[in-house]
């Protein structure tokens, strides 16, 4: 009859159990709602963005070389690998409580005892013994609270990995988007060097006209101010190419004047005119790693409240031990010297106060509260490619008319100096025309890195080429 009692409370707090822990799914929250595809414009191109090494369709071997040397030595890249390993050895201790816990102990021990404190009393002993034994305890994992615990630091783990792509991917960019900017200020820098030896021929043609009673002094003026002018941007440019190598540098790990030696010589930019697939399915943005960094955090706090649930539930643990003691080291192996004991132990705790409710109740907050974390960082995902997409198309529209600005810009200042060595015009139009070829070409420069630039940030903002594994 006590036995039937028993196994019907075994078969209580078993069933109990499977109420308690019953989990709604998050993925019902889930408010993953992405556009089936993101439309760039009309002429129709079937490829997506590759897959693996976005950077290789700019077609440069130094950009390649780079991002290389970026992956092995960046720092933020280097601490995100240490913190998966972090979390890898994490997941392992807590999967260790599967195991029984086993000490050894080994000692010698003497005692007196007092001959005074019994009624009535009687002689004092003295005893003095060798000790060998082991002691085990072990959880059993009865209702799975070691698998959560275990369950949200794999959870854990698979975020670390994302936020390690995350990582990987904004190093790639980073890089990218530096290297594009130092070879944008390198043309710029060309250009006015270009627009310098034109205006110094002007300047040449103004003192010739000057000197032979054809012009005034003013037009000599007038051509020296826009040569200055234009040699006074040049350190300007010149300081933007040494910042770029030293944000560069920094990229790869490396300090300055490393790297400033094979970049220091003009090149011309990558090739920004790659036009993405006319729809960009939403299943891209699903590889990014901060929508899966999110997913799992989600995971994890799903896995946490599960724990915190079955902490209203028993646990079972049984410990034993077993040894040996003697007086003298010699008997320690003998059969009556051999001591053990074993203990299961059903512990249920009745009442705590109201902690365990509460702790539960905040788990569940945190599951909410990653619920809309990942609500919103798909959100801001769909943002950023719509930014990224609308970019790229409106610079490379830019560029297509800065382009024809920039003939008819280069048509005006050769007419106006024909002109003007005619005696036809004055030499005000010549300046004019200077300064606007002048602006427009280092404006055209300018919207050709901007379009490489957005180029970039639309891969980046699709994920890259990496998908975070998770851990099996």
């Amino acid at each position: 009859m006590v036995h039937n009692r028993l196994f019907q409370l075994f078969i209580f707090i078993i069933a109990f159990g499977i109420y308690a822990l019953g989990e709604n799914t998050p993925a019902r929250y889930l408010n993953d709602s992405l556009p089936d595809r993101w439309v760039y414009d009309e002429h129709p191109n079937p490829l997506p963005p590759s897959d693996d090494c976005w950077w290789k369709n700019f077609n440069d071997a130094t950009l390649d070389s780079l991002i290389a040397e970026g992956e092995a030595g960046n720092y933020n890249l280097l601490m995100a690998s240490r913190r998966i390993e972090i979390a890898r050895n994490t997941l392992l201790m807590a999967r260790s409580a599967y195991y029984p816990t086993v000490d050894m102990s080994a000692g010698w021990q003497k005692a007196r005892t007092s001959a005074e404190t019994t009624i009535p009393s009687h002689p004092a002993e003295t005893t003095d013994f060798f000790s060998l034994g082991l002691s085990m305890n072990w959880e059993i994992d009865l209702f799975g609270k070691i698998t959560a615990q275990a369950k949200a630091k794999k959870a854990l783990l698979n975020v670390s990995r994302a936020q390690r792509d995350a990582a990987m991917i904004s190093v790639a960019a980073n890089i990218a988007k530096t290297y594009i900017e130092l070879r944008m200020y390198q043309c710029e820098l060309e250009v006015a060097r270009r627009h310098l030896l034109s205006q110094e021929k002007v300047v040449k043609i103004t003192e010739a006209r000057h000197e032979a009673g054809l012009a005034s002094m003013l037009d000599v003026s007038q051509a020296r101010t826009v040569y200055y002018s234009t040699l006074s941007s040049i350190p300007s440019f010149e300081n933007s190419i040494r910042a770029s190598l030293t944000s560069l540098a920094i990229l790869l790990g490396r300090y300055p004047d490393e790297v400033a030696a094979r970049l220091s010589l003009k090149a011309d930019m990558p090739d920004y005119r790659q036009i993405p697939a006319v729809g960009i399915p939403m299943d891209l943005l699903r590889r990014r790693p901060d929508i899966i960094a999110a997913e799992w955090e989600l995971a994890a706090y799903a896995a946490e409240l599960g724990v915190a649930k079955k902490d209203f539930l028993p646990t079972l643990s049984i410990n034993g031990s077993i040894g040996t003691s003697a007086h003298r080291a010699d008997d320690l192996f003998t059969k009556k010297s051999f001591t053990y004991s074993i203990a299961p132990t059903l512990s249920w705790t009745v009442f705590s106060g109201m902690s365990r409710r509460y702790s539960t109740a905040i788990a569940k907050e945190q599951m909410l509260a990653g619920i809309d974390n990942y609500n919103l960082t798909v959100m801001t995902a769909v943002q950023e490619v719509d930014n990224a997409m609308s970019a790229y198309k409106f610079s490379l529209m830019s560029i297509d008319a800065t382009e024809k600005v920039v003939q008819q810009s280069t048509k005006t200042l050769e007419l106006s100096v024909d002109l003007y060595k005619q005696g036809l015009t004055a030499f005000s139009n010549v300046v004019d025309a200077q300064m606007s070829l002048l602006e427009n070409d280092l404006s055209l420069v300018s919207l050709r890195g901007q379009a490489a630039t957005a180029l970039v940030a639309l891969y980046q903002s699709l994920g890259g080429g990496w998908t975070a594994a998770p851990v099996n």
